[in-house]
Formats: C-alpha cells, structure tokens, sequence
C-alpha cells in the first residue's frame, strides 16, 4: 500500500490522468450521482495530511520580507488579475469555468512549492515561509476577492465559501498542527523530519485522485457529448502557467539572489489544487463538477511545467553554489 501510494504521488503526471480515465469511464457506465456524498471525506484525505506537514511557526521567523511581499504582490494581484482576465477571454459564457481559472489563480503554494525548491537547490526555509503565508492569506482574500470579481456573473455564496474553508482548510490545520505536536513530543522532531513526515503526503495524493475521480464521473455524459471540452480548458490553463512562470522568472533575476528566486518562482506558480477543488466541488454542487474538471487539469499542466522547469533552472539562474 505504501509504496502504491509513493508511486502515485511521485507520478502525478501519469496517475492523474489515470484517475480522469477511471473516472469517464465510471461516469458512462452507471449513475454517478451517489458519488457526491465521497466529496467531503475524500477532501478532508486529501487536505490533512498535508496540513500535519506544515509548521504555522515558521511564519514568526524572522527576514525575508522583501521576498515574501514580492510573492504576496504576485499572489494576490497579478494573478487574480491574470485569472479573471484569462477566464473572461476564453469562458465569457462559462461562469463555471471562469470561477474555475479564478480559484486556481486565487490559491497560491502547496507542498510541492517546498519539495521543487529543494530539487532545484532554492531557499527550502524561504518557500516554507511563503507556503503557510500563501495558504492563510489565499483562505482569507479567496471568498472577497470571488464576490468582487465574479459576484455578478456566478451567485458567490460569501458565508458558505468561508465555512467551506474553515471545515477543508482551518479544521484539518488544526488537527495537522496537534498530530505534528503529538508526534514530535513522542518520536523527536529529527525522527519526525525523517521518518513520520514523509509518510503523511502520499494521502493526500489519494484524495486528490479521489476528487479528481468524482468530477471526472459527474462530468462524463458533457464530455463524451462535447469532445473538444478538455482542449478547450487546456489552452487558457496552459497560458496562465506558461505567464506565471516567465513573470516569475523575470522577477527573481532581476531582483533576487539565484536561491531567493528560485524560492519565488515555486511559490508563485505552484496553486493549491487541492484546496480550490475543494471549494469548486463542496461549495458549488452540481455545477461545481464543471470547474473541478479545469482544475483537475491543472495538476496535469502543473506538475510538467514543475518537472521541466528544474531541468532548466541552471540555464535560467547558473549553478548553485556548494
């Protein structure tokens, strides 16, 4: 089962693409409709243990704030911007989809920022730092900033969306912070680091594939009646990335130090997936199997860009000092 779970985790570009599959074709063989009541635990399976991960305190920790604000203003202006620009462009009449590019754009950092930090030799403490500043700020500015900007094309429910981020986000974060202490109080903090932390991610890949496998489902009558869907919702995700990370890119060489930068490319490209098909698929019912299916393509694009992108880091950046 373990070693199932790591190879899922470690091949997102195949194994997300696998769950789509499993899922279309689950869709077309039967009713899927049962599978909404799975959203809620397999969300929590797919949140929590990535919050047991998480260290809250290392927000307190002192510097960087230069490249944090860089990262905040990225964030939480050119890429709410970028999203609902893009999502107006390509989806003017798909306020599903709209929402859907705007959830990606809004939600910044997983722990992926944290792991492609450290393939590509960045500041690993600067991108821990950005990973748990993005995600209290995202949780926060994410409700306001859908009402603000999509208020008047999709029915924004401001109280539910917040409620739905306090059970998917704040809950499990509290609950990952307790578990992290009970275990570092028990087993050490280096036997932690070592031995329970990278035990905990591999979970949280399987919800993802959980979810991704439901949208997958409710969608599967609209796909196999609509077949250009997936390259239509490809392209404006494609751009989004393929801007984000040469903004980025541009940024850090220009202001940052070759570690700093690369901290800030993956805290500014890398988007909590997770969390937004959280919020697409409890918040938004029915409807939200429409932006959970964007989303979902997300990782896909994601995870290659990631992958590419530290391939190219010393073309990029030089080579990293020893």
């Amino acid at each position: 089962m373990g070693q199932t779970l790591n190879w899922l985790q470690k091949n997102l570009a195949w194994s997300i693409p696998g769950a789509m599959l499993l899922g279309l074709v689950f869709g077309l063989g039967t009713q899927a409709d049962f599978l909404r009541l799975a959203i809620l635990p397999l969300t929590f399976l797919m949140v929590y243990p990535m919050m047991v991960t998480i260290r809250v305190a290392d927000v307190m920790k002192p510097g960087g704030h230069r490249l944090q604000g860089t990262a905040l203003g990225i964030n939480f202006v050119l890429l709410p911007a970028m999203g609902f620009g893009l999502g107006a462009l390509f989806f003017p009449d798909q306020p599903m989809a709209r929402l859907a590019l705007l959830l990606t754009a809004l939600l910044p950092t997983s722990g992926m920022t944290i792991s492609w930090t450290g393939f590509a030799k960045g500041n690993v403490p600067a991108a821990v730092k950005m990973t748990v500043i993005g995600l209290l700020a995202g949780s926060l500015l994410a409700p306001l900033y859908l009402r603000a900007l999509l208020g008047a094309v999709v029915a924004i429910p401001v109280q539910q969306v917040f409620l739905q981020i306090a059970l998917i986000v704040f809950l499990p974060l509290a609950l990952g912070s307790l578990t992290r202490y009970v275990l570092v109080a028990r087993h050490g903090e280096a036997h932690f680091n070592q031995q329970l932390k990278p035990r905990f991610p591999p979970f949280s890949t399987l919800g993802v594939l959980g979810i991704v496998f439901v949208s997958m489902a409710l969608k599967a009558p609209d796909i196999v009646t609509q077949p250009a869907l997936l390259p239509t919702m490809l392209v404006p995700l494609a751009l989004m990335y393929v801007i984000n990370f040469a903004l980025s890119t541009w940024i850090g060489r220009t202001w940052f130090s070759r570690a700093d930068a690369i901290a800030l490319v993956y805290g500014t490209v890398m988007r909590n997936l997770s969390i937004a098909l959280a919020i697409a698929m409890g918040v938004f019912g029915a409807q939200g199997a429409d932006a959970a299916l964007l989303i979902a393509l997300a990782y896909v694009v994601q995870v290659q860009a990631a992958a590419w992108y530290v391939k190219l880091t010393n073309r990029l950046f030089g080579p990293a000092s020893d």
